[in-house]
């Protein structure tokens, strides 16, 4: 098994996740926090989902899902175009506000974007240095982890989050 197949089943468990998290949820539900201020699934599985759009479309070259299939236009959300949701405040984790169908088809268009751009990335171009500007630098290899990595635990925090909710 080459190392694109294994991320290939990365980023195959994370759609899995995001479908089950999503599965069966209100806005309303979608929208709570637990807390008060803990950040809401809806904002979880849109960031998570806007990371890797933009990390992968960068890789690529290409525009992000995000624009080019107008996702913003239909997400309606009070934040600039090129928001991902890093360092959000409560009051911007609030505004993201989405169904569960909305969610799971940006999700599952930009799955489909990484998968497009994973089954034509070469095992020989991982170690590529994309980012000059760590230390030490960022490989092709390294980014695209860093994405699983984060999309896992976002997704693991929205999945507790729905046990937290009113009536589970």
């Amino acid at each position: 098994m080459s190392a694109t197949h294994v991320l290939l089943d990365g980023f195959d468990r994370v759609r899995q996740a995001v479908a089950g998290v999503l599965e069966d949820l209100s806005t309303d539900q979608l929208s709570h926090r637990v807390g008060g201020s803990a950040n809401s699934i809806a904002w979880l599985v849109w960031h998570l989902t806007r990371v890797q759009d933009d990390h992968v479309a960068d890789l690529a070259g290409t525009d992000q899902v995000w624009v080019t299939d107008d996702w913003a236009g239909r997400f309606g959300l009070p934040l600039p175009i090129e928001d991902t949701g890093y360092g959000h405040d409560s009051e911007q984790v609030a505004a993201v506000v989405a169904s569960a169908g909305l969610l799971l088809g940006y999700h599952q268009a930009v799955h489909e974007r990484t998968r497009s751009y994973l089954r034509e990335l070469k095992d020989a171009e991982l170690p590529e240095v994309i980012d000059e500007s760590w230390d030490p630098p960022v490989t092709r290899a390294v980014r695209l982890v860093s994405v699983l990595e984060d999309d896992l635990q976002h997704v693991g925090q929205a999945a507790f989050a729905r046990g937290l909710l009113p009536g589970s």
